[in-house]
């Protein structure tokens, strides 16, 4: 199968993400040291760019990493990624928009004062489509065995930063036994969060998703629903520890995250949960689609 055309940006230079245009000696490459956004399209308008941007500054802040770059100069980089891309692929779907910034290169060695000066490189693609089987049925996800979600003492999950090892030794487990994706449980075995996307669950008209303080990202997409969407959606939200052994008790699961939304969970393990037109679960993603639609509206100078 060809692999689908991703167009990138090295510090401003445009280009076939196929293409390599990074050193060796980048930070990124050597030690993760490096962090990270991704942000979507509706109606063509890039979702929640603030709130992304705020987020990568505090990442920035809690690494050290001080951005040389406004965030409307970054925003004229990605628009010019933008047009490149369209102009290559010919079309104008939504967008999947990822934005990298690295501390920079210098001699090999973990001392951060090595590096010479930051750099950045934007990937823009096509919004990967959510198929027909997977927002019916749900992902089936598992528990992983052999390791548990960093904690927030150590390399905190808030943190967005180019280091995701944990998530791959997790997500590598439980594929290994047939499931979509991994959930974590913390050091206390509390529920945390899947490889890329935060947790909720529906019992009754409470949405429940764990809290910050059990080692999770601030995903912009369950920052929203807890202000915003679930209020429309006619639901309490909570947050509060989440346990496996409430698993049982609850009437449906759902994934948080930009690119998906939200992405029904068909079962966890040997749970089952509800999925499907009928659920709460779907009243949420209508509710919170709707919501990014009037963003859009709202923002037109996000407009790609």
């Amino acid at each position: 199968m060809t692999p689908e055309y991703i167009q990138a940006n090295t510090d401003g230079t445009l280009h076939d993400a196929s293409v390599a245009t990074v050193s060796p000696l980048n930070r990124s490459f050597l030690y993760g040291d490096a962090v990270y956004e991704v942000w979507r399209t509706y109606d063509g308008v890039i979702f929640a760019w603030e709130e992304h941007w705020q987020r990568l500054l505090r990442s920035a802040s809690a690494l050290g990493i001080i951005i040389p770059w406004s965030a409307k100069s970054i925003f004229q980089q990605i628009l010019e990624t933008v047009q490149a891309f369209r102009e290559t692929v010919g079309e104008r779907g939504e967008l999947y928009i990822r934005l990298q910034i690295s501390r920079g290169e210098g001699e090999i060695g973990l001392d951060s004062e090595l590096a010479n000066r930051c750099g950045f490189v934007v990937l823009v693609k096509r919004l990967p489509p959510l198929s027909e089987k997977d927002l019916e049925n749900g992902l089936r996800l598992s528990i992983a065995d052999g390791i548990r979600r960093n904690s927030t003492r150590c390399l905190d999950p808030a943190w967005k930063t180019g280091n995701y090892l944990n998530n791959i030794v997790g997500l590598r487990e439980v594929k290994k036994r047939g499931f979509d994706d991994v959930l974590f449980l913390n050091l206390q075995d509390e529920l945390t969060e899947a490889s890329t996307s935060n947790l909720a669950f529906i019992r009754g008209r409470e949405c429940i998703t764990p809290p910050v303080s059990a080692g999770i990202l601030h995903g912009i997409t369950r920052s929203r629903i807890i202000a915003q969407v679930g209020e429309t959606a006619k639901l309490s939200v909570v947050e509060r520890t989440i346990l496996p052994a409430e698993l049982v008790d609850f009437d449906e699961a759902m994934l948080l995250s930009t690119t998906k939304d939200v992405q029904p969970v068909g079962c966890i393990d040997d749970f089952k949960f509800r999925t499907g037109v009928d659920t709460v679960t779907r009243r949420l993603k209508t509710a919170f689609i709707l919501n990014a639609q009037q963003y859009a509206a709202a923002h037109p100078d996000f407009r790609v």
